[in-house]
């Protein structure tokens, strides 16, 4: 029987390498298509040495439509897409809004195009928590009201699910999952792949591990104000295998048509709040490293707190977040000593 074929947007990226190795392990054939403007093209290299496969690979933007329809001449059989591929830094969204609406809101668009071209393939979107804004009441259920986005980032998110429900209202053929993520950290045990933000990170655990290593001097905190435990913010850090898993799993009852309607939403994320103070605490605990860090000023567009109530994923679709917290900062810490010592 042949391989199922799976496209992977933005697939040497973080979350798309993970989740290109567990597909692989898993038996589907993957195609890659990534612009390389927040990625490595090494992450291929990483993604061979694990699983003995390099998956094919086409470097192009999303946003240029007759490539994307090229790519489907070229690959006829691609059965899904896992769309990752956006612009994804919440503080980098509030300074550049158009950019961040140009980009992921025009490559969706386009990838939904083609699906309607191709009435086959479904979708799995990579959709975040950003969506749910400060809920009123924690932990979040997919039934939580979307609210009022914090920052341009997480109003792309909202309109790009509005975009999909509007798109298989006009074409029931469209089958999507969209997974609305919390914080995804950590790296592949083998070390062989991992988080790799181009210049300055925008999110903690690199800038953590970066600080560790003595690449930067200094830890920001963003604020130690907020009304919880700390003072710092709370939020939910899912170990980036574990979320990789989960689109393996969203791709299969997808293409063995299990899906019980044509847009479901699930929450991924462990259940757990855990603020930015007790990351810091626990990253030591697992490394025995201490990270130089001091409190400044809130970041606009950041909410105060939001954990995932992950019940209808765990029950609906089998899966939970196996890892544990000291496990998933180890693998960070030991994917920045193999990187920094390679490079």
């Amino acid at each position: 029987m042949a391989k199922k074929r799976i496209l992977v947007t933005g697939g040497t990226g973080y979350i798309g390498s993970h989740t290109s190795v567990e597909l692989i392990n898993e038996g589907f054939d993957v195609v890659i298509v990534d612009n390389l403007s927040n990625s490595s093209i090494d992450m291929l290299d990483g993604i061979e040495k694990i699983t003995g496969v390099r998956p094919d690979f086409e470097q192009f933007d999303l946003c240029e439509r007759d490539k994307l329809q090229n790519l489907f001449k070229k690959y006829p059989d691609i059965e899904a897409i896992i769309h990752f591929a956006a612009s994804k830094a919440v503080g980098e969204s509030v300074e550049k809004p158009l950019l961040y609406y140009r980009n992921n809101l025009t490559s969706l668009i386009n990838v939904l195009e083609v699906m309607n071209e191709n009435p086959k393939v479904s979708l799995v979107f990579s959709s975040s928590c950003t969506v749910y804004g400060q809920p009123d009441v924690l932990p979040v259920t997919e039934e939580a009201p979307i609210k009022k986005a914090n920052s341009p980032y997480g109003n792309t998110k909202q309109i790009a699910e509005e975009i999909i429900q509007d798109t298989i209202a006009a074409n029931p053929a469209v089958k999507t999952i969209a997974l609305r993520y919390f914080n995804p950290i950590g790296a592949h045990k083998s070390a062989l792949i991992g988080e790799l933000p181009l210049g300055v990170p925008q999110n903690l655990i690199p800038f953590v591990t970066q600080t560790a290593i003595g690449l930067r001097q200094q830890l920001s905190v963003f604020g130690n104000d907020y009304n919880t435990t700390d003072g710092s913010c709370i939020r939910d850090y899912i170990h980036v295998v574990d979320l990789a898993k989960a689109h393996v799993v969203a791709i299969k009852r997808l293409v063995e048509n299990k899906n019980k309607a044509n847009f479901e939403i699930f929450n991924l994320g462990t259940g757990n709040g855990v603020s930015v103070l007790e990351i810091l605490n626990a990253f030591e605990k697992a490394t025995g490293v201490k990270v130089n860090y001091k409190i400044v000023d809130r970041r606009a567009g950041d909410v105060e707190q939001v954990w995932a109530d992950t019940r209808y994923a765990n029950d609906e679709l089998g899966w939970k977040a196996q890892s544990t917290l000291e496990e998933t900062l180890r693998s960070a810490w030991d994917w920045e000593k193999y990187y920094r010592s390679k490079n």
